[in-house]
């Protein structure tokens, strides 16, 4: 399976790159950066000090999508939604691990997967997925009586906040309890707030150093609290579940998808 990597420059594009060149049914198609990048030109598997692939890093990005079974894609929302277009174009499998999409540029990703299979997660890892899953149970089991926090440590480069996986946790939370997300979530809290409000979701962040990606659920009820947690040690647990999703994907009628589709989570 030909998979083009747009964005292939950065820590977690160095990371794509490397899991498709070791995953076995997967061939490199090519990598794509930002006009005025300074490593166009340059082997697209190189800059990390590995073997050289062949394949030059070039600003093209519709020629790669064009040109690739399936593309991976760990870029920003506007570029994000960008690549969804010419997928839908070409018919090429679009993996999305961007977070941060607004309302609007998810309506063009729904749009787009009438056109081709799209797979979008907020966080690409079998753990995380699982955690998920684990979140919506708790949650329903739970009810009210268990005031529920999402925690989330990422490194001092990550822009938006919350992360989207802690948003995905809170969905989840949510969709436990048949609530609206939005009509109970609680992002900050900063001098007097008053005794916490029953049914609340909240969400606590926090940045520094080269923190991959730890997040907690905690369900704190009267006389006990459970917490559920994840660590990432290594993006290369997102990369390995985006080229699993790539693979998944061949053949797929268009839609959208998740994590939970590629892992036959029920």
């Amino acid at each position: 399976m030909k998979i083009g990597i747009v964005g292939c420059a950065g820590r977690m594009g160095q990371m794509l790159v490397q899991e498709v060149l070791r995953t076995e049914g997967c061939e490199l198609a090519g990598g794509t950066e930002q006009p005025g990048n300074p490593s166009l030109g340059k082997d697209v598997a190189g800059l990390s000090g590995a073997d050289l692939a062949g394949v030059l890093i070039t600003d093209d990005a519709e020629a790669l999508i064009a040109g690739s079974d399936a593309v991976i894609d760990f870029t920003q929302p506007d570029a994000t939604i960008t690549h969804a277009q010419m997928a839908a174009g070409s018919g090429t499998i679009h993996v999305i691990g961007t977070t941060g999409l607004n309302g609007v540029q998810q309506d063009v990703l729904r749009k787009a997967a009438e056109s081709t299979a799209l797979i979008q997660a907020a966080n690409m890892s079998v753990g995380i997925n699982l955690l998920i899953g684990l979140t919506r149970q708790a949650a329903a089991v739970l009810g009210d009586d268990y005031d529920i926090e999402i925690v989330e440590m990422h490194h001092r480069y990550k822009v938006d906040a919350p992360s989207g996986t802690a948003l995905a946790l809170g969905q989840a939370a949510a969709d436990g309890r048949n609530v609206d997300l939005d009509a109970v979530s609680q992002r900050v809290r900063d001098g007097i707030t008053g005794p916490r409000k029953t049914g609340d979701i909240g969400f606590a962040t926090l940045r520094g150093g080269d923190v991959v990606g730890d997040h907690t659920v905690i369900l704190a009820g009267a006389g006990e609290r459970i917490e559920i947690s994840h660590k990432a040690g290594s993006r290369e647990v997102f990369a390995r579940g985006a080229a699993r999703a790539a693979l998944w994907a061949e053949g797929k009628a268009p839609g959208l998808y998740s994590m939970r589709d590629v892992l036959g989570f029920e």
